[in-house]
C-alpha cells in the first residue's frame, strides 16, 4: 500500500513516497535546494508566501514523477507535516489575505506576554498548558491590532499545514493537535479556550472545522491530483506539526519516550501522561499525535530557534556555497573538545521561550585572532548548539520526562560527530540514531487515518536503529558547559 508524506518545513518541502505493508521508503524528494527565503521586513519579523509553498510541491512533485510517475498513480492517502505555529489568513474565497507569520516570528511576543498577565498565570497554566507567548492565537491577535482591514477580510484563519489540506482538497479544517500549538486548546476541558477567544475579541467563526489527526480529512481534487500526477478522490488522511510528527517518526508514542530534531531549529520532545507545565513557559505541553480523551499523550516540547539555521550562515557566509555540510562536519572534528576556548551564543533566529522570550542574538566569546581558525568556529558552534539543547533538557528533568535515551533520525545536524556525541555526553542519554524523516513519518501516518494499518504501533514494521552513541566517560566537556552557561547568564540579564 503506497503512501504520499508531504513536509512542509521553513527550509524546504520534502516529499516521501512510502510502501507502509512493508515499511519501506520507495523514494523522496525536496525542493528548493537552498534554504527557502524567510522575508523579513521588519526586525524580528520572519515572513513565507504560502503560494511560494505551493509553487515549490509542485516542483518537487515534478522531480518524483520524472522517475516514479507510475508509483505515484498507486498512491492510496496523504500525509502531511508541516512547520509549527504559523499563521495563514484566507477571505471567504480563500484568497490569501498577507504572507504567512511563521514559527520563529516575534512581534507578538508583547501581545503573549500581556495575555498571559491579563488571563491569569494560573489559568494560562492549568487550563492552556502555556503561556500565549508568540504562538498562532497571539498572531492573530497582532493582526487584529494592527492590520484592521485584512483582519475584518479574514474568513478562516489556518495553521501551514491547514492550509496545504485546503489547497488539496478545497476544504479548511484543522486538527485539535493543531489548535494546542496555537494555544487555542483548553486542556482541562478537551474543547477550545472559549475564554481565550472572548479575551482576544476572536468570533470563533473563523477557527475551522476540528477533524481527527488519524482520519480522512477530505479528499485531492482532480485538478490537484493532475498538478501531481495522482489520482483524484485519495484522502488527505493525517496532519501534524512538525515536532509531534517528528517524535511519531522514530516511535516515539508512549510516556517516558523521548525524540530530538536538529534542523533549522533544535528540539527535545517528551511524551507523558500528565498534564505538566513549566511555571516559566521556558518549555511547552502539546497535544501527541496519538491524544485519545480516554488515553491522554501530551508532548512537552523544549524548542531552540537557531540550530541548523546558525550553521547554514557559518557555511554560506564564512565558507561560500562550495563548501558542503559534510565537510564542515570533518573538519569540526579535527578539534579538541571545548574549541580551545571559543565559545559561542547560538541565537539570533527570534525570541527563545527557553529564554523566556528574550532574544540575546547571536555572538562569539573568547575569540584569539593568532590561535583561533573555521575549524575552531566549526566546532564552536555544534557545541554551543548541544550546550544549548542540554540547557533544555535540565529545564525539562523537573516535569518528570526521562532522558535515559533519546531517538532522533540520522540528519542535518546529528550528522555531525561533534554535535550528536557532545549532545551525550552532556546529558548522560544514549542517542539512538535512525533513518528516518518528516514526510516518511507522514506517509506512515496517513496509512493508519485511511486504516490500512490498524493503529500507530503497526506503521513501524522494519524500523531499526541505524547507529547509537553513548556517553564518553573521558569527557571533559561538563567544565566548557558550565563556563558557557555563566557567560549565557550575562548576555541574558545585559
Amino acid at each position: 500500500m503506497i503512501t504520499l508524506g508531504i513536509d512542509l518545513g521553513s527550509s524546504s518541502i520534502k516529499v516521501s513516497l512510502f510502501d507502509a505493508l512493508k515499511g519501506k521508503s520507495i523514494a523522496g524528494a525536496s525542493y528548493p535546494p537552498q534554504e527557502m527565503e524567510i522575508v523579513a521586513p521588519q526586525p524580528d519579523w520572519a515572513e513565507q508566501s504560502p503560494a511560494v509553498w505551493m509553487e515549490n510541491l509542485y516542483k518537487v512533485m515534478a522531480i518524483v514523477q520524472a522517475s516514479h510517475s507510475e508509483t505515484l498513480r498507486q498512491v492510496r492517502a496523504i500525509g502531511i507535516t508541516y512547520q509549527m505555529h504559523g499563521l495563514v489568513l484566507v477571505d471567504a474565497n480563500g484568497k490569501l489575505l498577507r504572507n504567512s507569520i511563521i514559527w520563529c516570528d516575534s512581534r507578538s511576543v508583547g501581545i503573549g506576554n500581556k495575555a498571559f498577565n491579563d488571563l491569569g498565570s494560573e489559568f494560562c497554566l492549568s487550563r492552556l498548558l502555556n503561556s500565549p507567548g508568540n504562538f498562532t492565537a497571539s498572531k492573530l491577535a497582532w493582526v487584529k491590532q494592527h492590520e484592521p482591514g485584512v483582519f475584518s477580510k479574514a474568513y478562516k484563519f489556518m495553521l501551514p499545514g491547514d492550509y496545504i489540506a485546503y489547497r488539496l482538497t478545497n476544504q479548511i479544517t484543522t486538527t485539535a493537535s493543531g489548535l494546542s500549538e496555537g494555544v487555542f486548546w483548553d486542556f482541562e476541558n478537551q474543547r477550545i479556550s472559549q475564554e481565550l477567544l472572548d479575551y482576544f475579541g476572536f468570533d470563533g467563526s473563523i477557527i475551522p472545522e476540528v477533524v481527527d489527526t488519524f482520519a480522512p480529512q477530505g479528499r485531492l481534487t482532480s485538478e490537484m491530483a493532475s498538478r501531481l500526477g495522482l489520482q483524484g478522490g485519495i484522502p488527505v488522511a493525517y496532519r501534524a506539526g512538525d515536532q509531534p510528527n517528528n517524535a511519531f517518526s522514530l516511535k516515539v508514542l508512549n510516556p517516558g519516550e523521548v525524540a530530538a530534531t536538529a534542523g533549522t531549529s533544535g528540539v527535545i520532545y517528551g511524551v507523558t501522561a500528565a498534564k505538566r507545565f513549566d511555571p516559566l513557559s521556558r518549555v511547552n505541553t502539546f497535544l501527541h499525535v496519538n491524544n485519545l480523551q480516554h488515553q491522554p499523550r501530551l508532548g512537552i516540547l523544549f524548542c531552540l530557534n537557531s540550530a541548523g539555521i546558525l550553521n547554514a550562515w557559518a557555511r554560506h557566509e564564512l565558507s561560500g556555497k562550495r563548501t558542503t555540510y559534510t565537510l564542515m562536519n570533518k573538519v569540526a572534528a579535527r578539534v579538541q573538545e571545548g574549541s580551545e576556548g571559543l565559545m559561542i551564543m547560538p541565537f539570533g533566529n527570534g525570541a527563545e521561550r527557553m529564554l523566556q522570550n528574550r532574544n540575546p542574538g547571536a555572538s562569539i566569546h573568547g575569540l584569539n585572532l593568532v590561535k583561533h581558525q573555521k575549524k575552531h568556529l566549526f566546532r564552536a558552534i555544534h557545541e554551543s548548539i548541544a550546550f544549548a539543547f542540554n540547557y533544555g533538557i535540565e529545564i525539562m528533568q523537573p516535569m518528570g520526562l526521562n532522558l535515559s535515551v533519546i531517538r532522533a533520525g540520522e540528519a542535518n545536524l546529528f550528522q555531525s560527530q561533534v554535535f550528536a556525541q557532545t549532545l551525550a555526553n552532556l546529558s548522560g542519554a544514549t542517542i539512538e540514531l535512525y533513518e528516518t524523516n518528516g514526510a516518511e513519518g507522514a506517509a506512515r501516518g496517513a496509512a493508519i487515518g485511511a486504516s490500512f494499518l490498524n493503529n500507530p504501533e503497526a506503521a513501524f514494521v522494519n524500523f531499526e536503529i541505524n547507529r547509537t552513541l553513548v556517553p564518553d566517560p573521558k569527557t571533559r566537556i561538563h567544565d566548557t558547559y558550565d563556563q558557557w552557561k555563566s557567560l549565557l547568564a550575562k548576555v541574558t540579564t545585559s
